[in-house]
């Protein structure tokens, strides 16, 4: 079988095995106090300009996105997610378990807009209703698209003028930081968002990612809930080695390499795909690729290949979706067109 389901499929990058091994006999502090996680937080703070920032280092996406929007909010107030959210579709109802509610804004492309979330906060202006507190997003979102400098800068400005938190969702960030045309970087994020979180376990790593918080406020006993929510590892160190293999190097780093090479192949899918005579279902952007084909194609495929039939188009056909990973390889995705 061929996989295109996911890009957490596989172990981890062999540098990032190599790492671990090479520091695998050496003893440290637990809890992430240790020189490892020291110097991985001091190289994130230098790439992305925020010498004061916080950095957290995180076991997976889930509990990261769990943890900080419950530690940054009051008990009646709540985060506002496009309703294509991780948050809101794909977290088993965590952040509600806590205690919060998610507003789900409509939108097209999965992205979220000033306008959305003024129509959300238009519904909840006294006590008698949940207070919007955060905006959540994505980057890339649930459906491979691209946050633009302009767009995240309007949510921004917009967070700031209703006093709302700004977070980002950075599972797949390496794939968006290394999309031809890109123009958001790291350090326009750190400066337009309160905190956001740079993804290792999609991009390389066996597991963790870096939460980095520039807002104090909701930085506040932010270990505290941490180790409530039972994700604060004693052997966090294993997090920091692993990410910073990946992203010792900045924009030269492995994790950078990685996420190139899976944008690249995405495009030749896109392509081919569309050469085949097939229709994406969504414009294409970074490691996501939509396809819509028929049911018994689709059952067809599913003999030699492992993916997502993501959801019904029409009554003959659905739309699958087609992941590239870190591992992938050209000739995954030449079997999958000379297949369609």
């Amino acid at each position: 079988m061929i996989y295109f389901r996911s890009d957490y499929s596989l172990g981890a990058h062999p540098k990032v095995m190599q790492a671990l091994m090479d520091t695998n006999m050496e003893h440290t502090d637990g809890y992430a106090e240790d020189k490892f996680s020291y110097e991985t937080a001091d190289m994130i703070r230098e790439m992305i300009g925020k010498p004061d920032a916080h950095i957290h280092f995180m076991v997976g996406g889930t509990p990261t996105n769990t943890i900080t929007i419950s530690a940054a909010l009051r008990p009646y107030e709540g985060v506002i997610s496009p309703a294509t959210g991780h948050i809101y579709v794909h977290e088993t109802g965590s952040v509600e378990a806590n205690g919060h509610r998610v507003f789900a804004a409509p939108t097209e492309d999965g992205k979220l807009t000033p306008e959305a979330i003024e129509k959300v906060l238009l519904h909840h202006e006294d006590e008698h209703t949940v207070i919007p507190k955060m905006a959540y997003i994505t980057h890339p979102t649930e459906n491979g698209g691209v946050y633009t400098k302009a767009e995240l800068t309007a949510l921004s400005e917009c967070c700031k003028k209703h006093g709302l938190y700004l977070y980002m969702d950075g599972a797949r960030l390496g794939t968006a930081l290394t999309w031809p045309g890109n123009d958001l970087f790291l350090k326009d994020i750190a400066n337009l968002v309160d905190a956001f979180y740079i993804g290792g376990t999609k991009i390389g790593a066996l597991f963790g990612e870096a939460l980095i918080i520039m807002n104090d406020n909701m930085n506040d006993h932010f270990r505290y809930m941490v180790k409530r929510a039972c994700a604060l590892l004693a052997k966090g160190r294993l997090i920091a080695i692993q990410l910073k293999a990946l992203l010792e190097g900045g924009e030269d780093s492995l994790y950078y390499q990685l996420s190139r090479h899976e944008n690249e192949l995405a495009i030749k899918l896109s392509k081919g795909v569309v050469e085949k005579g097939y229709d994406l279902w969504i414009p294409h952007q970074t490691n996501q690729v939509f396809v819509i084909v028929d049911n018994d194609k689709i059952k067809e495929l599913e003999k030699d290949f492992f993916f997502y039939t993501w959801c019904p188009y029409d009554e003959t056909r659905s739309v699958i979706r087609l992941v590239i990973s870190w591992g992938s390889t050209e000739d995954d995705v030449d079997a999958i067109l000379a297949a369609l």
